[in-house]
């Protein structure tokens, strides 16, 4: 009786958008020293205040995860964060029900991690790099497990190794950055290999290998390059991506990988995939429920229905039209945006002080 009630009549409420590949919060992860540091974690690295996380929250996302860039074979253990109002990052970050946090790996092939040694100068000694630290991995794994190894043939803890372990026993989930459909080929390759849970992010060229993929049961985080520039390898982009995935049977979610398209553009990512050829329901489940199916969250988030968190968001019009705009948006039932307040408006809008930090309310 007591129920707080709003009048929403002719808005749209939908599910609050899930992103799957952002680095909002001024994310860092590896630097110069190696190619391989699965040890760093995005946790001690993003600032909650970053004018980036209010911009998200106006362009609908309420769930994101958070990585560090794709300059390294792996560059760290990224986080899922609910984008809720919140002073320190613990106030943002997604716990799991044993209290651990969630999040998963980021990897890349390709050409970005490509430079002078340590790293690898060729696509070949991308994927051996890789090969031979999860190959050290599994050892260092076993002998920690085996509790019949005295004590003094114990490997010294390796936090590094510790997160691996996760890796190779499918806690803990591969972001893997690739473009090219030979780079697509072989994440599959090693994923196979080492029973590796993946998720390809960006796949620019998946079109050309959909059915590969499919077969393999990998999902595809994809993104919507509609501007000319970026890099050589993302040269095939083209719009109809999400359409060929659909077709061929992956789980398909959309991305911003922020500030590559600002948070706020969400939403005209799923209306330009409708126009080339996506379904309208799967366009909009690639911003939401599916997103949520990747992340290991679907149980909480991505949809609207009992027993799930309240996130959601309400827009002035179709979601798939570039003149609607987000109104509000709600996270586990507290309202943490809304255009109405001209503090939060200039998030959405631009402006003098758009860019400077959040006080958190």
């Amino acid at each position: 009786a007591d129920a707080q009630r709003i009048d929403a009549s002719g808005k749209v409420i939908m599910p609050g958008l899930v992103d799957t590949h952002s680095h909002i919060g001024q994310v860092a992860g590896a630097d110069r020293s190696g190619p391989i540091q699965p040890d760093v974690r995005a946790l001690d690295s993003i600032n909650v205040r970053h004018a980036g996380i209010a911009k998200a929250r106006a362009g609908g996302i309420t769930t994101v995860n958070v990585m560090p860039g794709s300059g390294h074979l792996l560059s760290g253990q990224t986080l899922y964060l609910k984008l809720r109002r919140g002073d320190h990052v613990d106030d943002l970050a997604i716990r799991l029900d044993d209290g651990s946090l969630a999040g998963g790996i980021k990897m890349a092939n390709g050409t970005n991690p490509l430079r002078d040694a340590p790293f690898p100068g060729t696509r070949g000694k991308s994927a051996a790099l890789m090969r031979a630290q999860l190959i050290a991995a599994q050892d260092y794994c076993g002998k920690r497990a085996d509790r019949t190894l005295p004590a003094e043939r114990q490997p010294a803890r390796d936090i590094g190794k510790e997160a691996l372990c996760q890796v190779l026993d499918g806690s803990r989930l591969v972001h893997h950055h690739t473009h090219r459909h030979d780079d697509i080929a072989t994440v599959l390759r090693l994923a196979e290999e080492f029973k590796l849970r993946v998720v390809l992010q960006h796949a620019v060229e998946a079109g050309l290998v959909a059915e590969r993929i499919a077969a393999a049961g990998v999902p595809v985080s994809f993104i919507v390059i509609d501007s000319p520039g970026g890099k050589l390898e993302t040269m095939n982009a083209r719009p109809d991506t999400g359409a060929i995935l659909e077709r061929a049977g992956v789980l398909t979610a959309l991305h911003t990988d922020d500030p590559i398209v600002d948070s706020r553009m969400f939403l005209r990512q799923a209306g330009l995939s409708v126009r080339h050829g996506m379904s309208r329901d799967g366009a909009l489940a690639a911003l939401t429920i599916n997103g949520a199916r990747m992340l290991d969250l679907a149980d909480r988030v991505g949809s609207l229905e009992p027993g799930k968190d309240a996130d959601f968001i309400v827009l002035d019009g179709d979601p798939l039209s570039v003149y609607s705009k987000v109104l509000e948006t709600w996270i586990e039932g507290r309202r943490v945006y809304d255009r109405a307040d001209p503090a939060d408006a200039l998030y959405a809008t631009g402006g003098w002080g758009a860019g400077r930090e959040e006080v958190a309310t």
